[in-house]
């Protein structure tokens, strides 16, 4: 039997803490399905095929190397129908500190009761990753700002050329 886990997030930019938790739940599953989520209220800085782009070229050697498989979709609407609908057992949340717990806390009870048959696995950021929030490098990015320490250097410099700074 397969082992599955979905990954959802909106990796609006894929950060270094993104990797570091794709990374690891390679380890621990056959096959990690990343999910890109798109909400109809947001505008993201990147398209979902650029997002799903920059994931398969962070990632996609991880997966090799794991000997596991990584897959990379799009879904909107219910985290968890996303999660069914890709075959996971469980779906993987990074967790930086004790707001990201609280708040995952929630989804995780909601998700369960919604699909009972998908656990929530929480893995804590590694220790020099967990300052990083995609919502700051876009916004340190916007500023003209050095990302380099968050992000890969293909990612940062994606980020510069949105931005239209030279500066990396």
């Amino acid at each position: 039997m397969t082992r599955v886990c979905f990954y959802p997030g909106s990796f609006d930019p894929i950060t270094l803490g993104h990797v570091d938790i794709v990374a690891r739940a390679l380890r621990l599953f056959d096959e990690v399905v990343v999910g890109v989520g798109i909400h109809p209220g947001k505008a993201p800085l990147f398209s979902p095929t650029e997002r799903i782009a920059m994931i398969e070229a962070e990632c996609g050697s991880l997966a090799k190397s794991a000997r596991a498989r990584l897959t990379v979709v799009t879904f909107e609407g219910l985290t968890v129908a996303a999660a069914r609908k890709a075959g996971a057992s469980a779906m993987i949340r990074g967790i930086r500190d004790s707001t990201d717990l609280d708040y995952e806390m929630q989804l995780a009870g909601t998700n369960s009761a919604m699909a009972p048959a998908i656990d929530t696995i929480f893995l804590p950021a590694s220790p020099g990753l967990r300052h990083i929030a995609a919502n700051l490098v876009r916004q340190i990015a916007e500023m003209g700002g050095d990302v380099t320490a968050m992000v890969s250097k293909d990612v940062a410099k994606r980020l510069a050329k949105r931005f239209q700074r030279s500066k990396v």
